[in-house]
């Protein structure tokens, strides 16, 4: 059956690169209706799109023989993407607001629709439009996060479209069956938080974000998902939360997680120590420096690599600042995992609180993938490639842990 995907293109200088993104889904079999708004056509011509595109291109609510083309169009798609979308686009759409024929289509549908940012660095990183945009993923909005290099103008920064590629992967995924259909996934996010007294805490700088989004990106591909997390981020729907604080707390509802999962991925910044008796009451600086005495957290990795079930793939992280594949690849024989995701979290715009990453994904079975500075989402798309690779070819039945000793 033919897929039908609604192309939207709003006026932004990467609207030309929406010319390769059609074509791409076309050439994919994806029948195609571009929609363009009055001020994407200051970009690039109609007649473009109408060449390589299914149907000939869409404009405006009126004038056309269908008298609600927003509809038939919203009700019609099995998906709709958005590339690129500029800010007022993302601010019309966030609140509700038909004023014209694309954002009355993403109104009036119940597909899946993906949206692909593309501005300037400060306009990307203003307030408004990154609140804009996390009440869409509230919604379970698919967001395509830009990337970092050369802007219109020559500026350099973050704003800059994602590649074409890199979309036309995303929508086809989206599009399903997606290859993690029937499967059970488990990932943990955040930093642990353990207490010292009533108000202080030893933590980590991890905002949470590579890990939730590893669970967007298995949720996308159709995995049923659990996200074990110490953040209060937007979660989109469809993915179960479980909310946990320490390393104690997240050690329990991973290995009750796990032991149904087809993937286990710990992403999550797990403390290494936590004091051994923490204060009843906040303590005072005028008693004193206090003593605190630390002992080791859990080894909740370990403990998860002793007990997995026959078939489950099992992810490690690993933030160094030294010696960095040196250490992950000790981690990945030490913890018994398939596959150890290594970062060097002291490089500019990688690891902790950033939206991009690069990292190195070690297999046991001898493999390594470099993945260069790119945002968070196409690390996890990365790892969840990697990941398939190694499953059995149908989800495992077993309910019943084992033991590797």
């Amino acid at each position: 059956m033919e897929r039908k995907v609604v192309l939207g293109v709003t006026g932004g200088i990467a609207a030309y690169k929406a010319v390769e993104i059609c074509r791409r889904l076309v050439d994919a079999g994806v029948h195609v209706v571009p929609v363009l708004t009055e001020d994407a056509t200051r970009f690039v011509g109609e007649v473009t799109f109408s060449a390589l595109a299914s149907e000939p291109v869409q404009r405006s609510l009126w004038g056309g023989d269908d008298p609600i083309p927003h509809t038939r169009l919203g009700q019609g798609a099995d998906l709709v993407v958005v590339a690129p979308a500029t800010a007022r686009f993302i601010g019309t759409y966030a609140a509700g607001i038909s004023d014209g024929l694309l954002t009355a289509t993403v109104l009036a549908t119940r597909a899946p629709v993906v949206v692909c940012p593309a501005m300037h660095t400060e306009m990307w990183e203003h307030p408004a439009v990154q609140e804009n945009l996390a009440t869409l993923r509230r919604r379970g909005v698919r967001v395509v996060e830009p990337a970092a290099g050369r802007l219109a103008g020559g500026d350099v920064g973050a704003g800059r479209l994602a590649e074409p590629a890199e979309i036309v992967a995303t929508v086809l995924r989206l599009l399903g069956p997606g290859d993690l259909a029937g499967r059970r996934v488990v990932v943990s996010a955040g930093g642990t938080r353990e207490p010292i007294d009533p108000v202080r805490v030893i933590t980590n700088r991890s905002s949470g974000k590579q890990g939730h989004a590893l669970a967007e990106a298995a949720a996308a591909r159709q995995a049923e998902v659990v996200l074990v997390t110490t953040t209060d981020r937007p979660v989109p729907p469809g993915i179960r939360v479980v909310r946990v604080d320490t390393a104690a707390e997240m050690e329990t509802a991973m290995t009750a997680e796990a032991a149904r999962a087809d993937v286990v991925v710990m992403a999550a910044a797990v403390a290494d120590f936590r004091p051994k008796a923490a204060a009843r009451s906040k303590l005072a600086k005028a008693d004193g420096v206090p003593e605190i005495v630390l002992e080791p957290t859990p080894d909740i990795l370990s403990g998860l690599g002793r007990t997995r079930r026959p078939g489950q793939v099992l992810v490690g992280f690993a933030a160094e600042t030294d010696e960095v594949l040196d250490r992950a690849a000790a981690k990945l024989a030490r913890k018994g995992v398939d596959l150890m995701v290594a970062n060097d979290v002291s490089a500019a715009g990688v690891g902790f609180d950033h939206d991009t990453n690069a990292v190195t994904i070690l297999g046991a079975d001898g493999s390594r993938l470099e993945v260069p500075l790119t945002s968070k989402a196409a690390v996890a798309d990365a790892v969840f490639d990697t990941v398939i690779a190694r499953l059995p070819p149908h989800p495992v039945d077993d309910d019943k842990p084992r033991s590797n000793s």
